[in-house]
């Protein structure tokens, strides 16, 4: 219960206080009506005496009356019986009391805090305090108590009566007959003998004082001076001046309606406003076929009312009017004037003596002589018993009022007492006690006479004592009993079931409450106020329903749901009352509870009644905003409940827009994910036509890939560096052609004049019912850059907008930027869906993409039912709205103040600058294909277009696998004659292998196959595009060595032939999926031939066997015939393929499905090796063909695929070298310095014997395969390579698949890395040994039985280092080659050498075997040691023995 101006105990005594009523002549109303009041309200103000009175009980004990009321109201008199309840008119004086009393703006409120609530609650709530001041005013007077009886009458005359004493005789008869006539059932008196108090009124301003004096002393003299007084006012003779202060304390009394009085003009006024709003019908006019209803009285106000449509907010316009223009009505007596303006403070000090007088000599003395007659009464009864006393009643008449006729009505609260009742005059002593504050006597007397009453069944009579006695308990101080709450609740139960008296049952709520309030005791008092709520009284039940929400909230665990839930019951019923005000207040105070709390229901319910009342006020902004979080907030509301909530926002916003037509106003729907929007520049691509395949380019259909993006940013970075002599400039920044929130979008992104921008943005409806976006468009603001010297100077604002425009629905095309519009966009129930808008920038300048506009339209209540239809109709009534575009940017995590609070940084991807024009290139492949056998090469064509404005140039493409395509090199041979034309769309330049004048070798560099950069120069004519021109190129393209689908990337690279626009250069994307099928499989090793090489000049260093194992792995392809090989040619600046030692050769080399063939091949040293520098750099071609035709491998497109084939894996090897550096873990000092001792000590020695096994041979195996293609055969022509790097390695043409590593433990620890050791088959290939003997030797034992045979052992250093070489003859064969061979036989002669070999030097060493007898021997039995002549023995190694070499020993 909010907190209250008076005490508990203030109230309540002022509740009951001493009736006094007044008569005044005519001479006296002109007296006071000059100070523009009647009597009564003259006195008002001084009623409250300020000093104690006394009076003594029956028991001789002397009481003391402290801060005594009385209430002095003027007779009005009735002859019909007042029924129990309020009159209309008194009710509505209590609704203009509430009315009146709204609370101020920066009042004073509670904030409480519990849990995670923070509420501010009203600290006071004065429209309570006077509704219940104005109420206990306005309790009518009932027979069965007297406390609003009057005690006493005050007679006035004016002194400037002719003879006063006979106006006060009038008076006096005038009373007498309205008491005691019996005519008036109203006023009701207290006791037979009421005091007459007779009041001499002068005028000091008029009348003699003398004359009234004169005439005091006579009216003294007949009626004793104790009830008569001399009352002098006016002393002012004239009226104040302009601007003089005069003291006016009746102003806070008169502002009040007195309930006793008739009805005020403005409470009349507002009753019949209030009969016309309930009356009154919604306008049909305005509201659309299905919607019209009324509000029901009986709804319950948590349930939305869903079938109000628009016409209802503009029905209760109507009652609106007394909402924002009645007032509070004035007293009986006042106006527009000033009050005692004839009065001075000695006036006033005059009227609070006369009161005090009355009060102190005339009222309680009569009072006290009234309490000591009943006491006396009632002692006198006491010696008899309560049957006996009962008895004496029934058998002597008693006290009772016969029953009634069959035909009056009964009363169904018990019997009637007569005035004269016993029962009745206890009651009658209850009430005087307790009206002068003896309130011991007025329990006891109370209690008693309950006990009476109960016995009776007089019901009404027994309430009205449990209500007083209860009270009396409660104000006795110090109180010797606590507070008899059942008292109150039975008295309340008896008033509204019994008795059906909602007035006094009221009453005692009003009590109670108050009185349980200051006992702390608030769970109790909300009870009885929610108990007192009945639909017979909005306004009561509204007023004590906000008072239970209090008393919620002011528990010690104040409950704050309940507290909310009241407020909303509360401001239901004053809704219904016609107080919006107040309604709007106690929504607005629940809605504090309700927000973001889940309660999404009752949330709408409360922002929809808001909303209404704010309409209905005359507030159309405020009901804008309490309607809008309807539509914002997730609703879980059906179909039809939203469609009314969504129908009452756009006609309350169509009333405001009549107000405000200036800019378009914010609309709430569709939702708008902001932060998906993405951003698209430039012209959607050409589609592809035929076998001409567009580049895919950028698309707003395409994913954003993170790594994809970072992919794309590499190869611009090589572009760019390679025409920037391969440096990347600092300001660089990767093109971006689409954004989103997942781009870099700090900078401001560049757009192209002319060039469309496309904006998708992502609308999102969260109702259950359609929704309808008519003429949807993008706002912009736009600052021109290119407005002229003059122009500047013009007042007007550079930013130009086309929001005016859109708001009054111009169609008028925009020289600056041209605006797409969607004529209709269809959301479907809870549909999510994009939508592209495109903006056409003309010029030059800053554009800034500022929201979006739209009308938003909402289907009919007839749409509902069918709201998945795709064909509805909708409503007429549209409302022009937008949303603006604002994207957060990423939240700034660098600095500390970054991490300690919440700051984002831009995201520019709406402001784009607005470029010159630039060049705008289209791609487009010819007989492009999709599936390729691995290694096939497949010739296309390319077409470059230039369809921008600017002439084009440095065409450039980059490629995420060089070694798939080349538009080919100029590269030919200088002795090479003109090539042969293809044969069957062949892609090699052949030869016919019967010119006698063919090289089988051929000399070129790598630089006559273009720069091995990964950037690809595209030679084009004049290289520049003119805008509207095209060119075609040829392009050959190799299929992946690895089976599967690639996928493939090129980013085309080219800039403006005119520098210096703010956009450097422009790219286009193209990314093709290729399918890679098996072809053949190709195996190549090598070893050291033992055969010593024909080439006298050559003979140092010996041939290599080439050994070539080929398979057919395809199986997949059903109408693959068979692979043809048909030549193989070698590439290395060192070695070349010599001869072919198969002894098939001159045989086609066929192979099926699964079938393998293995070739043999001599390899010598190239002869250049020995040449100029220039001739050591260049590579050597070496082709052996196995057909008729020669294919010349140095020229396109084959040099080039095997030259992009070795950087590509050059590049692959550099970066995984590289990757693996990076994630190497970085050892201690200490370690590292072991580390690099151990391996200092072995780098030199590994570089020298770097060449004993290096081959750096490449073979490059060209085939041709026969398909059937719709029963036509096609020729299929590829070449595979095959990278050999040292003898003894296996080396293959398929890169073998990449399979996911095993889970490795992990080290906590980290370990010394092992000393790096010499590679065992580098020291064991230092020399090599071959044996010159004669493969059979006769000799006759007989003649001689030792046989000796010359051998010459051939040592050859195949290192760049001197080597040191040990020849040990001791050693004897037990390698298993020799077991079943005679191995006794001996070397005879030295049979320990140490020589001393040059690099590339050989040296033969002569030996002699002796044998003791014929048969097989193995001559390889000498074991060769071999060391680098500057390294310790500890390398000394043995060396590779060759193949096992037999002799023959025959006896002749």
């Amino acid at each position: 219960m909010a907190q209250c101006a008076q005490s508990v105990q203030e109230f309540v005594q002022g509740s009951f206080v001493p009736m006094v009523a007044s008569l005044c002549s005519e001479g006296a109303e002109r007296v006071t009506r000059k100070n523009n009041l009647t009597f009564e309200e003259l006195l008002r103000p001084f009623c409250r005496l300020t000093s104690e009175g006394h009076f003594r009980d029956p028991n001789n004990q002397l009481q003391v009356v402290k801060n005594l009321r009385i209430s002095v109201n003027s007779i009005v008199t009735n002859v019909n019986v007042l029924p129990a309840a309020l009159t209309p008119a008194q009710c509505q004086l209590l609704s203009d009391t509430v009315y009146s009393s709204q609370p101020q703006e920066g009042a004073a409120s509670n904030v409480v805090i519990t849990g995670d609530y923070n509420l501010n609650v009203c600290a006071t709530t004065p429209w309570f305090e006077n509704y219940r001041e104005s109420f206990l005013k306005a309790m009518p007077a009932t027979d069965h108590e007297f406390l609003n009886h009057y005690l006493a009458c005050l007679l006035v005359v004016s002194s400037s009566e002719a003879t006063p004493t006979e106006q006060f005789l009038k008076l006096s008869q005038e009373q007498h007959r309205i008491q005691h006539s019996g005519e008036y059932a109203n006023p009701k008196w207290f006791i037979p003998n009421t005091l007459k108090y007779y009041v001499l009124l002068h005028d000091m301003s008029e009348g003699d004082e003398q004359r009234a004096e004169t005439d005091y002393e006579d009216i003294k003299q007949r009626y004793g001076s104790q009830v008569c007084y001399l009352l002098k006012i006016n002393s002012r003779t004239s009226a104040p001046e302009e601007g003089e202060q005069i003291p006016d304390p009746w102003s806070k009394y008169l502002l009040k309606n007195d309930p006793h009085q008739g009805v005020s003009k403005g409470a009349t006024e507002n009753v019949l406003a209030a009969e016309f709003d309930h009356q009154s019908k919604p306008d049909l006019s305005s509201v659309p076929a299905g919607d019209v209803s009324t509000c029901d009285a009986d709804s319950d106000p948590l349930q939305p009312d869903s079938s109000r449509g628009p016409g209802s907010v503009h029905t209760e316009l109507k009652g609106a009017e007394r909402d924002s223009d009645a007032g509070c009505g004035g007293g009986g007596g006042g106006d527009a004037g000033s009050h005692g303006v004839f009065l001075t403070l000695k006036d006033h000090d005059h009227i609070r003596l006369f009161v005090q007088e009355f009060t102190f000599r005339g009222l309680l003395p009569h009072i006290e002589k009234n309490i000591r007659q009943l006491n006396d009464q009632l002692v006198s009864r006491k010696g008899l018993s309560r049957s006996l006393f009962t008895a004496t009643k029934k058998w002597f008449g008693g006290s009772k009022v016969p029953e009634k006729s069959i035909g009056e009505p009964k009363n169904t609260c018990g019997p009637l007492y007569s005035p004269e009742a016993p029962e009745l005059q206890i009651r009658k002593m209850a009430d005087l006690c307790f009206l002068v504050q003896h309130y011991e006597m007025a329990f006891n007397c109370y209690h008693t006479a309950k006990k009476d009453f109960l016995s009776d069944t007089a019901m009404i009579y027994a309430a009205g004592a449990l209500e007083m006695a209860a009270v009396s308990a409660f104000l006795q101080s110090p109180a010797p009993r606590p507070y008899p709450a059942h008292y109150m609740d039975t008295a309340m139960q008896t008033y509204r079931e019994t008795c059906k008296n909602m007035v006094l049952a009221e009453r005692c709520v009003l009590l109670s409450a108050e009185i349980l309030k200051s006992q702390g005791k608030y769970s109790e008092a909300a009870t009885i106020l929610i108990k007192m709520t009945s639909e017979d009284s909005d306004l009561r039940s509204a007023l004590l329903l906000e008072q239970a929400a209090h008393c919620f909230i002011k528990m010690h665990v104040p409950m704050v749901r309940k507290f909310a839930f009241h407020m909303i019951l509360a401001g239901h019923r004053f809704s219904k009352a016609g107080q919006r005000k107040h309604a709007l207040r106690c929504y607005c105070q629940a809605m504090q509870v309700y927000k973001e709390r889940g309660w999404s229901l009752a949330e709408d319910h409360i922002n929809f009644t808001i909303g209404r009342q704010f309409f209905t006020l005359g507030q159309p902004d405020s009901a804008v905003e309490a309607l809008r979080e309807i539509l914002t907030n997730d609703s879980r509301q059906t179909a039809k409940q939203q469609a009314a909530f969504l129908r009452e926002y756009l006609y309350v916003y169509k009333n405001l827009l009549v107000r405000n037509d200036a800019s378009l106003p914010l609309l709430p729907l569709p939702c708008i994910n902001v932060a998906a929007t993405r951003v698209y520049f430039g012209h959607e691509r050409r589609p592809s036509e035929g076998e001409k395949q567009a580049a895919t380019h950028v698309s707003l259909d395409q994913e954003y890939d993170v790594d994809l993006a970072n992919m794309w940013c590499h190869l611009e970075e090589k572009l760019v560096a390679s025409s920037n002599k391969g440096v990347v400039p600092l300001n660089f920044q990767p093109s971006q052609y689409c954004l989103n929130s997942q781009t870099d979008n700090l900078l401001q992104p560049l757009a192209v004049m002319g060039e469309p921008i496309l904006v998708e943005l992502t609308f999102r409806n969260p109702f259950k019912v359609s929704l309808s976006l008519l003429n949807l468009s993008l706002l912009w603001e736009f600052t021109p850059s290119d407005a002229a010297p003059s122009e500047e100077k013009l007042p007007q604002p550079l930013a130009i907008s086309n929001e005016e425009c859109l708001a009054q629905k111009s169609t008028q095309e925009s020289d600056t930027i041209s605006t797409e519009v969607i004529l209709e966009f269809h959301l479907a129930p809870e549909e999510t869906k994009t939508a592209r808008l495109q903006l056409l920038p003309h010029r030059t300048g800053q554009l800034k993409v500022v929201g979006v506009a739209y009308d938003l339209a909402a289907p009919t209540p007839g749409d509902i039912t069918s709201s998945t239809d795709s064909k509805e109709t909708l409503e007429l009534t549209v409302v022009r709205g937008k949303q603006d575009l604002k994207i957060q940017g990423p939240r700034l995590n660098q600095t500390k103040e970054d991490k300690m609070t919440v700051r984002r940084g831009p995201d520019n991807r709406l402001d784009p600058i607005i470029a010159p024009p630039m060049p705008l290139l289209e791609v487009f492949f010819l007989q492009f294909p999709t599936a390729l056998l691995c290694g096939e090469i497949r010739k296309a064509h390319v077409e470059f277009c230039n369809v921008g404005s600017v002439p084009l140039c440095c065409l450039r493409v980059a490629s995420t696998h060089p070694d798939f395509f080349t538009f080919g090199s100029q590269t030919k041979a200088a002795s090479s004659p003109g090539p042969m034309p293809a044969a069957d769309g062949s892609p090699y330049q052949t030869y016919s292998q019967s010119q006698a004048s063919l090289a089988a070798e051929t000399l070129a560099s790598a630089e006559d196959f273009g720069q091995l950069s990964g950037v690809v120069e595209i030679p084009i004519q004049a290289s520049a595009l003119q805008p509207g021109e095209s060119a075609q190129l040829p392009l050959w393209l190799r299929g992946p060595d690895q089976e599967g689908v690639h996928e493939i990337h090129f980013l085309f690279y080219y800039q403006a032939k005119d520098k210096g626009s703010k956009i450097n250069h422009r790219v286009l994307r193209h990314t093709v999926f290729i399918c890679a099928s098996r072809s053949l499989s190709v195996q190549a090793t090598a070893c050291r031939s033992s055969v010593p090489s024909d080439d006298k000049q050559h003979n140092s260093a010996g041939g290599t066997l080439i050994f070539v194992d080929v398979e057919n792995l395809n199986a997949s392809h059903t109408r693959m015939c068979e692979f043809h090989i048909l030549q193989v040619s070698s590439i290395s600046q060192q070695w070349n393929l010599h001869a072919c030692l198969n002894p098939d050769r001159e045989k086609d080399c066929r192979l099926s499905s699964r079938e393998r063939a293995k070739l043999c091949f001599r390899a010598t040293r190239c002869k250049n090796g020995q040449g100029d520098a220039d001739s050591m750099k260049k590579f050597t071609f070496a082709d052996l063909t196995l057909g008729s035709e020669r294919i010349v491998s140095s020229s396109a497109p084959c040099g080039d695929f095997y030259f992009l084939s070795c950087w590509s894996s050059d590049s692959k090897r550099r970066e995984a070298a590289a990757a693996a550096a990076a994630s190497r873990t970085l050892f201690s000092s200490k370690r590292q310095s072991s580390a690099a001792a151990a391996a200092e000590t072995t780098s030199d020695l590994t570089h020298l014997l770097k060449t004993c096994s290096e081959l750096d041979l490449n073979i490059i195996v060209i085939w041709k395969a026969y398909v059937i293609e719709d029963n036509v055969q096609v020729v299929l022509q590829g070449q595979l390579h095959v990278a050999m790097q040292s003898i003894g390695e296996e080396a293959i043409s398929l890169t073998p698949k990449e399979e996911a590593q095993d889970m490795l433990l992990l080290k906590f620890k980290s370990e010394l890395p092992s000393p790096a050791a010499l590679p065992p088959s580098a020291l064991s290939q230092l020399v090599k040994t071959n044996l010159h003997y004669p493969e059979t030797y006769i000799h006759s034992f007989i003649q001689n039985s030792v046989c000796v045979v010359p051998v010459v052992l051939t040592l050859s250093n195949s290192s760049l280092a001197e080597v040191d070489v040990i020849i040990d003859l001791r050693h004897k064969n037990t390698s298993p080659e020799g077991v079943g061979l005679h191995s006794v036989f001996s070397w005879v002669g030295q049979t320990f050498y140490k020589l001393q070999l040059k690099p590339q030097d050989a040296l033969c060493v002569r030996l002699q075997a002796c044998f003791f007898q014929a048969g097989v021997y193995n001559l390889n039995t000498p074991q060769v040691f071999a060391k680098p002549s500057d390294q310790g023995a500890e390398f000394e190694t043995s060396q590779q023995a060759a193949s096992p070499a037999l002799i023959i020993i025959s006896n002749a």
